[in-house]
């Protein structure tokens, strides 16, 4: 059985552990030659995305159900997170190294992202939709919010069309490494500010976007 110490060193190593499916309680580490990266405070978001953004409702909150946002994650036909693996995520969360950024609309759960963290490495796990844009509001979030605790890396393991278009891009496994190495010693610290509001949020993007 994979220790939580154990998975914390396999993530400082650039690897990342994943189950072949629900069932299956083996746990298999990847390493993939290509590693999808999104951009601190630079993702791109659509003028439909921001327009519901500015309608209202919507609010972001860290931590607020860690347990409950891996398991929406996990809730699929299909996925890699077994449950020694939410057990292992449960525990790092106890002891600070993962976080949760969960979505809400009008004050029910929408969606959100998990992680594990290690100095200013963010190392993305799984996102869920619940309501539709959730997730995609949830990266918006996550990325302004990582951008002013001093991240500098922000991993998504692999590249998908959904985050291609919101400016996720691929780097060969060395330059990821020379990425992780950097990030792992900086003085980052996700707890060093709060969330923005939905208004502050949009503001932000608009100004970028």
């Amino acid at each position: 059985m994979l220790s939580a110490a154990q998975l914390l060193n396999g993530y400082a190593r650039g690897i990342f552990p994943m189950a072949d499916s629900a069932d299956d309680h083996r746990l298999y580490w990847y390493d993939p030659p290509m590693r999808g990266v999104l951009p601190i405070g630079g993702i791109h978001a659509s003028r439909s995305l921001l327009r519901e953004l500015r309608r209202g409702g919507w609010s972001a909150h860290l931590d607020g159900d860690f347990d409950g946002v891996v398991s929406a994650c996990a809730a699929r036909e299909t996925t890699w997170i077994n449950r020694p693996l939410a057990q292992l995520y449960s525990q790092l969360h106890r002891s600070g190294f993962a976080h949760a950024i969960e979505i809400r609309h009008d004050g029910r759960m929408a969606g959100g992202i998990f992680a594990v963290v290690i100095g200013g490495a963010f190392f993305g796990e799984s996102m869920v939709s619940l309501r539709r844009d959730a997730s995609k509001l949830a990266l918006l979030w996550c990325s302004s919010h990582l951008r002013r605790c001093g991240f500098t890396l922000f991993d998504t393991q692999f590249l998908t069309p959904h985050l291609a278009r919101m400016g996720g891009t691929q780097i060969p496994r060395a330059q990821y490494q020379r990425r992780l190495r950097a990030a792992l010693g900086a003085p980052a610290d996700i707890l060093a500010a709060p969330l923005p509001d939905a208004r502050q949020l949009w503001q932000e993007m608009t100004q970028t976007s």
